[in-house]
């Protein structure tokens, strides 16, 4: 099948995918807000339609919060699985939108055509560019380049509470070989990326008690134990001079980054200076002998987050604390466990109680492993060739600093491996006032899938 004619299909019908991803951003699909339950229902009918009409087998399945749409194609060669989400974000606070964010159009930004509304880059705008590579695949050749199975979720906005039931319950009918994954962004402008590294996540957060009451700081200044003083000497005892994490046993599944991967991060085209400069730093303060990139991708790290305790009102209070509290999180990368994490982050912390302290641990918190993709297969550099040739310069692989669920629930409940590939910029204000999509992104994402369903099928 000629993957030329389909190309020039999409080029040709660019004004009608444009003018269907507006109908879908008309959808207001706040998943979060009760008030907008309907029109989480809405965005998932028109979804089930717009398959349909391009031969689809879609449907929309109820679950006990938004519903999920799921469309199966037959096919020739490998079988592969494509995920996203219609949902939205809302849109608080209204008065910085320049525009009713579910009235979309096509905006002029510093001589850049842009979508403007809410869901144009988080997710609708994305999910469409396969939606619209699949629909000009059939419209050539009657039939799509391999099996394809369409997964759309209703609640990845709002905590994602029926997707692991769903997916357990369906697993038979939602395994493939591999799962597509469209929910993030290029590494810098113009530079295709595939997302092959996800950090894990550990939350903890612990209340050091002291006095059993507040205390008099003249009656008991100087000889009571002040739980505020106690818990900065434990947070202070986390990481040594260079940066590194001082917990024993913290690194314990920590890989390093290969020379490979190495050289397409450093040739990537991020721009150090831009990233901390945007956020009022001139240098990385993490662990020394890193790159930037590795830090944030490759690395672990033990963030506190929050540190409180004592009097925080106007004025003075002369108070001594009966407790004082910490939030704590830990960004795991590799086979780092959360469970061997969090045990030795604990011991580490009760071995520097101090005598009359005790601790008290909020045991609600959980953590989840990082995703780490086996680039090995031979699918991976079979899209990372074909996004180089769309893009005109080499696709490179890429890790994410975050966490998306979705890949690892792909790999611990369907047993696959995921790609997760997305056209979106770190400008698009996603989650934000005045949320935008390239027309680029859009253009050349229906491309790029158009390439790899191609190239997948060989």
């Amino acid at each position: 099948m000629s993957l030329s004619s389909v190309l020039e299909k999409i080029d040709q019908d660019l004004d009608g995918a444009l003018e269907r991803l507006m109908d879908l951003l008309r959808i207001q699909s706040i998943s979060t807000d009760p008030a907008y339950a309907q029109n989480c229902q809405d965005a998932a009918d028109w979804l089930v339609a717009d398959l349909k009409s391009f031969g689809i087998n879609a449907e929309k399945r109820q679950t006990p919060g938004h519903p999920m749409v799921v469309g199966h194609v037959e096919g020739d060669g490998p079988h592969v699985l494509f995920y996203g989400h219609y949902d939205v974000q809302p849109v608080d606070p209204l008065n910085l939108w320049h525009r009713d964010p579910f009235d979309p159009a096509i905006e002029d930004a510093d001589g850049v055509k842009v979508i403007r509304g809410r869901g144009a880059s988080d997710d609708k705008g994305q999910l469409m560019t396969f939606v619209e590579a699949c629909r000009a695949w059939k419209s050539v050749h009657g039939t799509l380049p391999c099996r394809i199975t369409f997964f759309f979720e209703g609640e990845e906005e709002s905590g994602s509470p029926s997707l692991i039931p769903f997916m357990k319950e369906n697993a038979a009918e939602l395994g493939a070989d591999i799962a597509l994954i469209c929910d993030t962004s290029m590494v810098a402008p113009g530079v295709p990326s595939i997302a092959s590294q996800l950090r894990g996540m550990l939350k903890e957060e612990f209340t050091l008690i002291g006095p059993k009451m507040d205390l008099h700081s003249g009656h008991y200044g100087g000889t009571a134990l002040n739980p505020l003083h106690a818990i900065s000497a434990i947070v202070s005892s986390l990481h040594d001079e260079t940066g590194r994490v001082s917990v024993e046993g913290f690194y314990e599944g920590v890989h390093e980054v290969s020379d490979e991967l190495k050289r397409q991060w450093e040739t990537c085209g991020f721009d150090e200076d831009d990233y901390l400069g945007s956020v009022g730093m001139s240098k990385a303060h993490g662990e020394a002998g890193y790159s930037t990139l590795e830090l944030q991708w490759a690395r672990p790290t033990l963030e506190v987050n929050g540190l409180w305790g004592g009097y925080n009102g106007a004025g003075s209070k002369t108070v001594i604390p009966s407790e004082a509290h910490c939030k704590i999180t830990c960004r795991l990368v590799g086979d780092m466990d959360p469970v061997h994490v969090r045990s030795v982050v604990r011991k580490h912390i009760e071995a520097r109680l101090p005598q009359d302290a005790s601790i008290k641990w909020d045991n609600d918190i959980d953590g989840a492993k990082a995703s780490v993709m086996n680039i090995n297969r031979p699918e991976f550099e079979a899209a990372r060739q074909a996004l180089s040739d769309e893009w005109d310069r080499e696709a490179v692989f890429v890790g994410m600093g975050g966490s998306i669920p979705i890949a690892g629930l792909f790999k611990d409940i369907l047993g696959m491996d995921a790609m997760l590939i997305g056209f979106a910029q770190d400008d698009d204000r996603i989650h934000s006032p005045n949320e935008k999509y390239n027309v680029e992104s859009f253009h050349k994402g229906m491309r790029s899938w158009a390439r790899v369903l191609e190239a997948l099928s060989r």
